[in-house]
Formats: structure tokens, sequence, C-alpha cells
């Protein structure tokens, strides 16, 4: 038993370290872009892009989480939810720190004036900002701490990628296919959810399903 349960450990620990690197890949390939002058006539609108892409693309892998688990009964993606999350939470603060240094050049009454005036760009500023909490309080001292709360403030993270679709959209103005195409598996990731929770309603069992989504604390082992 004690050699499965090291087994068990050491297999947590290679597909964290397997998650982990793969995370890194999308910055290594902007990194390298950059470096060869590999990213187009407008290098920095392809970083802003890319890390808005990933920022968003990670919050829906983080949603898909708790499908895996119960369709396919796999237990291995809940250990890597709370990385994918952070994870995610970085890759927005390399697109925020982008556009405020090398498109604004920090220059605060621009910024002020895109956020009231740009409707997309209120749109991510205000995911991002929902996004501070989540990933302040994601260490199993603040779920303690917290308590009920916790599980309450964590409800953000539906809305995080809700307002990361409406974002994307609004931004690309003609062409929205690839919006509408992160759009759907948003809709169908939390139109899961919502049935899961009736079916739970109607059976009388409580719905398995929890926020823990965006930023959720690690688990022990």
């Amino acid at each position: 038993m004690r050699g499965y349960s090291v087994a068990a450990s050491a297999s947590r620990k290679m597909i964290k370290a397997v998650v982990f690197l793969a995370c890194l890949i999308p910055l290594g390939m902007l990194t390298y872009g950059l470096l060869t002058n590999g990213l187009g006539a407008n290098p920095v609108k392809a970083i802003i892009h890319g890390t808005g892409v990933w920022t968003l693309r990670l919050l829906l892998l983080t949603l898909l989480v708790t499908p895996l688990r119960r369709i396919f009964g796999w237990a291995w993606p809940i250990a890597v939810r709370r990385m994918l999350g952070l994870f995610a939470f970085f890759y927005a603060l390399l697109h925020l720190f982008t556009y405020l240094l090398l498109d604004q050049s920090f220059d605060w009454q621009a910024v002020v004036h895109d956020v009231v005036k740009r409707p997309f760009i209120t749109a991510g500023m205000l995911a991002f900002t929902l996004m501070v909490p989540l990933a302040a309080t994601s260490t199993n001292a603040m779920v303690r701490r917290l308590g009920r709360n916790w599980k309450r403030l964590h409800r953000l993270a539906y809305v995080i990628p809700a307002l990361g679709v409406l974002h994307y959209y609004w931004l690309v103005k003609a062409d929205v296919r690839a919006p509408l195409a992160y759009g759907a598996v948003l809709a169908m990731l939390l139109g899961l959810r919502l049935w899961w929770r009736y079916r739970s309603r109607v059976s009388g069992r409580p719905a398995a399903v929890g926020a823990r989504v965006v930023m959720p604390a690690a688990r022990r082992g």
C-alpha cells in the first residue's frame, strides 16, 4: 500500500511538472518571436494578443477540470487546476503590463480614457480586477480563513471567462469567429454545470460541481 502511495505521489509530481512546462511554452514562443523579429510588423500587438488569448484558454482549461472528473472519472486534472488558474493570472498580468508599458507608455490619462471610452478595454480591466482577489485567496490558509465566504468569492470564476470572451469579441469587431468559438466552449462548460445542478436538485443529492475553478486551493498530497 505504501508503495502505491509513493508511486501515486511521484505520478502527480510528474504530471504537475509536465503541465508547468507546457504552460511556459506560449511565453517561450512569444519571447523567441520577439528576439528573432518573428512577431510581424507590430510585435506589441502580437504580444498583447498572444498573452490575452492564452489567458482565456487557460481559464477555459480550469473550467474543463470538473467535466473531465465527472464524465471520465479522471482525478489527475484536479491536481493541476490551481496551477492552471495561476498561470491564467500570470498571462493576464503580462497582457496588462504589455498594454500599459509598450502600448500606452504608462500614460495613465490615456489608460483611463481607454477604460471609459472603449468597451472592450472596460471588460478586460474588469476581468483582470476580478482575478486579483481569486489569486490572492488561492491558498489553503485563505480557504480556512474565509470559510464559506471563500466559496462565494470564487464563484467569480464563472464570470471572469465570460468577460474575457466579451473583451475579445468587442476587440476584433469584424472577424468574430475566434471569440464566438471560445464563447461556445464556455457556454458548454457552464451549461454542463447548470445541468448537473438541476439533476442534483431533482434527485435530492448535492451537486459535486463546486466553484474552485480559476484559482482553487492546493490539495494535500
